[in-house]
């Protein structure tokens, strides 16, 4: 008789679990990719193509999303508890905070100071507040704002902030908290471990919030997120920044942020050369053709801008080469001077002579007059595309005097710098790590319009994020990592795939547009496989944690999605301006039915057709098992926004301590 031990048992149930996630993500995206096969090549109704086409993308949109998914929980894992922290660390904990109330502020410093591993604590106030600076000084903290070199130049929100303190601290590694995210004392104790692996850059702990109660009307405890999908990302080093409970190592952060700056300088370098190739054709194009001597000194400045380019682009350091360019440039400048100087003294020469003994001469003081007006022409052609190259260069503002400080670590691209700093430093090869355990709680949003806010800016910044910096192109990062970020900012793509899905049942209810050319019992065929599969393979992964919430408001929440992805388009593209907004910590007022009336006219609409549909079964009109799938298809909507009508009614957090 064979006796295992309890680490062998353990081992062989968690190979038994990933062997069924594995089976499960296999069978989804081969029953996926079955079906949506079917739809593109077999079922589309092409007379209905203007909603077969985006009904067919929405869901192939769906099968992408479920695969990245799947992906992600590939290989899951949940980390043992890391050894324990060295001591000797120095740390510093920064609590970022704009316009939040000053006890709330102090609430979250006091609990920072009381946690155990030495280190020091910062208020880090935006907001330049005194009575921030007098409760913080009161409370023996530290409190940090922005000086005179922030006027008159880019804030960057949040991002700035933390980067002003980056260069006013020395810690080694830096706890970021958000101003309502109170810390337990063993934060530091639990998570610097991880530090004793020298490429680990991040570690991130989940955002749990003590004002929620177990309805969570307002879905803002996220646990598939902070559990199974960070535990996923964590697998193929991928977990990321999400911009509080969170602990960084500033080596990382200062390595990037050089790394930042030598490619801002780069980048200004090859935009001015750029833009010297442009000045020289122009000047070729214009007065070259007309002179071999100018066509030649701009063709070796050209030449020289040419070669430059690819210098840097081969990786000759920027100073060397544009040293060299430079000193090209003085020696053509050279060269045009010293011929416009011996045409100017041959032409004085010959004035002279005309002046002493060829009077009446006209033909000889014709020759002379025409040299001067080509000298002219020449003094302002050749010399003035050179002068323009060298003055191009020399605008090269090595400082960055247009931004506060010429280092900036945590990226300041987006509304959110949490995702993209992440993705940088998975570039330039540092580590991240999820440490599955609650060690601060926070406070959520207290009505829909704040949590509607904070999740638009979410939204937004991913995008920015996307737009700016795709991470399927990015350098340095692996495949997988590449579509771990991806997989994320794909997900706020869905609010388009929600109108075709919100469109189709009621299309063909009202007017009796069929959008699948097909019979019942093959649409069924195809289609039930995919989504049972899918729905059980959430709950598999979910491990017990609740997901349909999430899944409401994914869908219901399609207006917030949609306009994140058109100000996002608009900011980064026409240059529109998008603004910060700090997520409220106090309830604002009551119901605002406005906040969601998009979905107000959609669940109309829907409870409409549903009539429609039921009409036309009682009266015997159509085809009736399309009929039954499209109405039940339009409940299943129905229930999805559902969500939203609690949630604009809801009151607040009820506190068992201290009822309002």
């Amino acid at each position: 008789m064979v006796v295992l031990d309890q680490t062998t048992v353990t081992e062989r149930r968690d190979l038994a679990k990933r062997f069924l996630v594995r089976l499960l993500i296999v069978v989804t995206v081969i029953v996926g990719i079955n079906y949506i096969a079917w739809r593109l090549f077999f079922s589309l109704n092409w007379d209905a193509w203007w909603i077969a086409l985006p009904l067919v993308l929405a869901e192939t949109y769906s099968l992408i999303d479920v695969s990245l998914y799947g992906l992600t929980m590939w290989r899951s894992r949940p980390r043992d508890a890391p050894a324990a922290a060295r001591p000797g660390l120095t740390v510093d904990v920064f609590i970022t905070t704009y316009n939040e109330p000053v006890e709330l502020v102090i609430r979250t410093a006091r609990a920072a100071l009381d946690i155990r591993y030495p280190h020091l604590t910062w208020i880090l106030d935006d907001g330049k507040r005194e009575d921030m600076r007098e409760a913080a000084e009161a409370a023996g903290l530290g409190y940090i704002t922005r000086g005179d070199d922030w006027k008159n130049r880019p804030l960057h929100a949040k991002a700035g902030n933390l980067n002003n303190a980056l260069m006013a601290t020395s810690g080694e590694f830096l706890l970021i908290l958000d101003a309502d995210q109170i810390p337990l004392p063993e934060i530091l104790d639990n998570t610097l471990g991880y530090f004793d692996d020298p490429l680990i850059a991040l570690v991130q702990t989940p955002q749990v919030f003590g004002n929620v109660d177990d309805n969570d009307a307002l879905g803002s405890q996220a646990p598939l997120f902070y559990g199974p999908i960070q535990q996923g990302k964590d697998g193929w080093n991928a977990a990321f920044f999400c911009g509080s409970n969170a602990i960084l190592r500033r080596e990382a952060l200062m390595q990037l942020g050089i790394v930042r700056y030598v490619h801002e300088v780069e980048r200004a370098v090859l935009k001015a050369l750029k833009g010297a190739a442009g000045v020289l054709r122009e000047a070729r194009r214009t007065k070259g053709a007309a002179d071999s001597t100018i066509d030649a000194a701009l063709g070796k400045v050209s030449t020289a801008v040419a070669a430059t380019r690819v210098a840097i682009a081969a990786g000759e350091p920027l100073g060397s080469a544009t040293y060299q360019l430079q000193r090209q440039i003085t020696e053509v400048s050279r060269g045009l001077v010293a011929d416009d100087l011996e045409l100017m003294a041959r032409d004085i020469e010959a004035i002279d002579a005309l002046r002493m003994g060829t009077d009446g001469d006209w033909d000889a003081i014709i020759d002379v007059g025409q040299n001067i007006d080509a000298l002219a022409a020449r003094d302002l052609s050749p010399l003035g595309a050179v002068t323009s190259v060298q003055a191009l260069l020399r605008s090269i503002d090595v400082d960055r005097s247009d931004e506060a400080q010429p280092l900036m670590p945590l990226a300041t691209i987006s509304v959110t710098e949490d995702m993209a700093t992440s993705m940088r430093l998975h570039g330039m090869g540092w580590k991240s790590a999820y440490h599955h355990e609650t060690l601060a709680i926070g406070l959520a949003p207290e009505d829909l319009g704040t949590a509607l806010k904070q999740r638009l800016r979410w939204a937004q910044g991913t995008t920015q994020v996307l737009l700016r910096e795709n991470p399927l192109v990015q350098r340095g990062m692996s495949l997988a990592q590449r579509l771990m970020y991806f997989s994320t900012m794909w997900s706020y793509l869905s609010g388009f795939a929600a109108i075709a899905y919100f469109a189709a049942p009621v299309i063909f209810l009202v007017f009796g547009v069929l959008p699948v050319n097909t019979t019942a019992f093959e649409f069924f065929l195809r289609f039930l496989p995919f989504i049972i599969a899918s729905q059980v393979l959430f709950v598999v992964t979910g491990r017990g944690i609740a997901t349909w919430r999430g899944q409401q408001y994914s869908l219901a929440l399609f207006p917030i999605w949609i306009r994140a992805c058109t100000t996002a388009f608009a900011n980064v593209y026409l240059k529109r301006p998008l603004d910060f907004v700090v997520t409220e910590k106090a309830r604002q007022s009551g119901p605002n039915w406005n906040l969601i009336r998009p979905q107000i006219i959609v669940a109309v609409i829907l409870a409409i057709a549903a009539v429609v549909g039921i009409v036309r079964l009682i009266l015997g009109i159509g085809e009736p098992i399309g009929t039954i799938i499209n109405v039940v298809w339009v409940v299943f909507d129905l229930i999805i926004l559902s969500v939203l009508f609690p949630a604009a009614r809801y009151a607040g957090y009820q506190s068992e301590e201290s009822p309002r």
